[in-house]
């Protein structure tokens, strides 16, 4: 889920920093062009004023690395706006940030959705990685691997299986491979880079995850803003397709592990390590590691949770009247088939546990609540973003972007710029949602402009769904590799690898996806090259770069361990 740790003493540097932006705020007031305009065709902006919130929650969510006080300061600040920064609308815009904009945020119903499906399947995650069924799936892959190779390739597998939590992921597979790995000889940065790099770039892009929620509350939230009628979830979907970092990101994975190379730092590390029997068993999930280990008892709950999507936007949107299956998803209720199916996936998972005797029904209503608590940092991030989304709306941000940027910004770039802000964004704060709630509100509206308004067909399409795309892309691959990131810190924990050494060996195979995502996806999509043939022509670049860049591991023992 990627939300940054507690960050320590803030030095008076960055203290300063924040006083003069405030500063600025208040000062620069008849330059930033508050008067209230009336624009011809529109609601009124307050001019350059109108992207001040969320470009001030960005900024101070870089200094103090703070994603929740970065955007309190920054509904705080917009709610005052809408009082033309009137001393008494300082007050009174501290108060609205709670009484109006929050409250606003939770009693849509759409929003509500959200939340009770993101502790819904917080909640079945965490019965199942309780009751034994998560370790299950985890000792059934493990009999498969019984060389290096096949111990990196059951890692990645297992990866890939676990795609409903990246936190799940993470704990799960770091923990369960690393005496597998051990055993093989991979060191412990190559287990923390396949741990890291199949846990968010895989839980951002599958159907149904505890990211799919706040991700399409956001997408929903800020399409609805500028009247465009599609499913929320439909457009998710559709960006699906220009999500080149995140695919990648996996593909280039199983890449490194077939091709047997390594580059930078990794050579080394690799070339160094050697086969060794682990000193204990590392524990999962569970607290009870000694609960039986059936694999059915997680598999089922997903495979509930996965097929009553499917079924859900089949009923609701009209299956068997003869409508294609575009049609019916399209026309399909994405929250009523988020919720029925994450009730049923919680009911089946405390069942199972119950019934077998696994845990008691006092026992499984803890995991339940332990996993839904899991949820609640993200879930303060998303309704602080929803919220944002109504301070925005009341100043205008939206037609401010329009006027000033849709006609000066080239669409072809535009997907490029979006990638790098959410990459930088997420790198200095280590947070993906933090992220997102900052920048899609932004960008949904622009990029609808830049696009043309017609996001369904041509070009504009490509753009509008790219730069959707590239806000969750950029996102992965700011936390991806920021130091600060909870999930790097997690996966180098959960592999029992060096934090540092971790982030100086993921990071040059990141920048190296990244920049095969950006030169041979994002930019040429901007300009009409089809989304397949950029997806093709981006793998095969990474299939020859380890031959280009890196060295067999029988060669790398050269380079020494502290390359």
């Amino acid at each position: 889920m990627s939300l940054s740790p507690n960050s320590h003493a803030i030095p008076l540097s960055r203290r300063l920093l924040i006083a003069a932006m405030l500063l600025a705020t208040g000062f620069a007031l008849p330059e930033l062009g508050l008067a209230q305009e009336a624009a011809a065709d529109g609601p009124a902006h307050k001019g350059l004023f109108s992207i001040l919130p969320p470009l001030l929650a960005i900024g101070i969510a870089l200094v103090f690395r703070q994603v929740i006080l970065a955007l309190f300061i920054g509904l705080w600040v917009g709610a005052w706006a809408v009082y033309d920064l009137s001393l008494a609308g300082l007050g009174q815009g501290m108060l609205d940030v709670s009484q109006v904009y929050v409250v606003q945020a939770l009693a849509d119903e759409g929003h509500a959705s959200v939340i009770v499906f993101s502790l819904l399947i917080g909640g079945m995650v965490g019965v199942i990685s309780n009751n034994g069924g998560m370790q299950g799936v985890v000792a059934r892959l493990t009999r498969w691997a019984r060389d290096a190779r096949r111990a990196s390739l059951a890692t990645a597998g297992l990866g890939l299986a676990i795609f409903f939590d990246d936190y799940a992921n993470t704990l799960v597979v770091g923990n369960a491979m690393r005496p597998v790995t051990d055993r093989m000889g991979v060191s412990r940065a190559k287990l923390a880079y396949i741990v890291d790099s199949t846990a968010a770039p895989v839980t951002c892009v599958a159907l149904i995850t505890t990211w799919i929620g706040y991700q399409v509350g956001l997408i929903g939230d800020a399409a609805e803003k500028i009247g465009i009628e599609t499913d929320a979830y439909l457009i998710f979907l559709y960006s699906l397709q220009y999500s080149f970092y995140p695919f990648l990101a996996i593909a280039f994975v199983f890449i490194i592990i077939m091709s047997r190379r390594d580059y930078g730092p990794m050579a080394g590390i690799e070339a160094a390590a050697k086969p060794q029997l682990p000193a204990a068993t590392p524990e999962g999930l569970s607290d009870q590691p000694g609960r039986p280990e059936r694999a059915i008892n997680a598999i089922a709950p997903i495979a509930v949770l996965v097929l009553g999507v499917m079924w859900g936007l089949w009923e609701t949107g009209g299956g068997g009247s003869g409508k294609t299956l575009q049609q019916v998803i399209g026309d399909g209720d994405s929250y009523a088939a988020l919720v029925w199916a994450s009730t049923a996936s919680c009911i089946l998972a405390v069942a199972l546990t119950v019934l077998q005797g696994i845990m008691t029904l006092e026992e499984t209503m803890e995991a339940w609540l332990k996993g839904a608590a899991s949820m609640m940092t993200a879930i303060t991030i998303l309704v602080m973003a929803w919220a944002m989304s109504g301070v925005t709306d009341a100043l205008g941000t939206g037609q401010f972007l329009v006027e000033q940027l849709g006609d000066a910004i080239n669409p072809a770039v535009l997907p490029t710029l979006v990638f790098l802000l959410a990459a930088l964004t997420a790198f200095g704060t280590g947070t993906s949602f933090g992220t997102m709630g900052i920048l899609i509100p932004l960008i949904v509206p622009l990029a609808w402009a830049v696009s043309g308004g017609a996001p369904l067909e041509g070009t504009g399409a490509a753009v509008f769904y790219a730069s959707i795309a590239s806000v969750l892309g950029g996102a992965v691959w700011g936390d991806h590799v920021s130091p600060i990131s909870d999930t790097t810190i997690l996966s180098s924990m959960a592999s029992g690898c060096d934090h540092v050494e971790h982030v100086n060996t993921q990071l040059p195979y990141a920048m190296t996806v990244a920049t095969v995502a950006i030169a041979g996806g994002l930019l040429p999509i901007g300009f009409g090259f089809p989304w397949w043939a950029s997806f093709a022509i981006c793998l095969a670049v990474l299939i020859v770069a380890p031959r280009v860049l890196g060295r067999p591991a029988k060669d790398a023992e050269a380079l020494g361990s502290t390359a």
